[in-house]
């Protein structure tokens, strides 16, 4: 049984959602400055922790789902997961402002920096990129739904969606896996960019991306991407490869079914698919129904977590 939630970490945070953030579908429905473990996840910290080397040993067919789209040659991977390390880095220190930056202690961002370490080496079978990465992940005290992995590795649960939908750990790592299968598309980084060749802007790409002089324009980015949102075809992409890393990473890929039931439940009132930008929840539910035949082999060949956990008791 998990302990009562610390009464130093407040629960109730207001912290605004990064600009680089997942925006989509998961925002309304799902979705001192400490790091993982005590220390940021590289190639060299993941064999610290004593985790595999991410490397040829990843099947191709993992490789065959991580197809960036060609407008992310438009721009600057660098610059985009700069910017991501600056806002994240700014949404900690507003919530470590109002005690919502939850302790190295705290059981829930324990279990969830344990999921996210059987996730992490599977990464860079996917996108060589994710080696050099500075992987994050925190739990922000809010009771808003949502999660997100923003570009460069930078994972965040809001504790709202942990209390609220009562997940369990299959749950929790079939929403990280989604999250950081947007971050390894690199989603936010097509996504601006076609937002920069459709308006012919590339001069206002490159002054937001701070070609002239760093600093102070990489913040003034986020207003840029504040507008974007995730695509259907992006929700579909981040849902296939998201389940095939939480399977492999040995969590059940059936829990996608009663995740987005639990979502449904949540997100009453939502507008029909057609008025949405991202699959319904029961077009959801469908599609990862379709896929299990494909999933569950995956999941019988995974070594399966040693620990286990639940969801906050308050």
């Amino acid at each position: 049984m998990q302990p009562l939630s610390d009464p130093a970490f407040n629960t109730d945070a207001q912290v605004p959602l990064p600009a680089l953030a997942h925006a989509g579908d998961c925002r309304c429905a799902l979705h001192a400055r400490r790091r993982l473990g005590g220390a940021l996840i590289g190639g060299g910290a993941l064999a610290a922790l004593g985790l595999p080397l991410p490397a040829a040993a990843q099947p191709a067919s993992l490789a065959s789902q991580c197809k960036l789209s060609s407008f992310t040659k438009l721009v600057s991977a660098e610059q985009i997961e700069q910017a991501a390390e600056q806002q994240y880095r700014q949404m900690l220190q507003q919530a470590a402002q109002q005690r919502g930056l939850a302790p190295t202690d705290n059981a829930q961002l324990q279990r969830l920096r344990y999921i996210a370490k059987r996730i992490i080496p599977l990464t860079t079978g996917c996108n060589p990129r994710a080696q050099q990465w500075r992987w994050d992940v925190n739990l922000i005290g809010s009771a808003e739904v949502n999660a997100f992995c923003m570009p460069g590795g930078k994972i965040a649960f809001y504790y709202g969606i942990l209390a609220k939908l009562k997940l369990d750990d299959d749950e929790v790592a079939t929403i990280m896996g989604h999250e950081v299968a947007h971050a390894l598309l690199e989603h936010s980084r097509e996504n601006y960019a076609k937002t920069v060749a459709t308006r012919g802007a590339i001069e206002l790409g490159a002054a937001l991306f701070g070609l002239g002089g760093a600093g102070a324009t990489l913040a003034n980015m986020g207003g840029q991407l504040l507008t974007l949102k995730f695509s259907r075809n992006n929700e579909s992409e981040a849902d296939a490869l998201g389940l095939a890393l939480s399977a492999r990473a040995g969590y059940r890929p059936d829990a996608g079914v009663s995740l987005w039931q639990k979502m449904m439940a949540a997100s009453k009132g939502a507008p029909p698919q057609f008025l949405s930008t991202h699959p319904s929840g029961d077009s959801r539910i469908r599609d990862i129904q379709a896929k299990l035949p494909q999933l569950e082999p995956l999941y019988a060949d995974a070594a399966k977590p040693d620990r286990r956990f639940g969801p906050p008791t308050a």
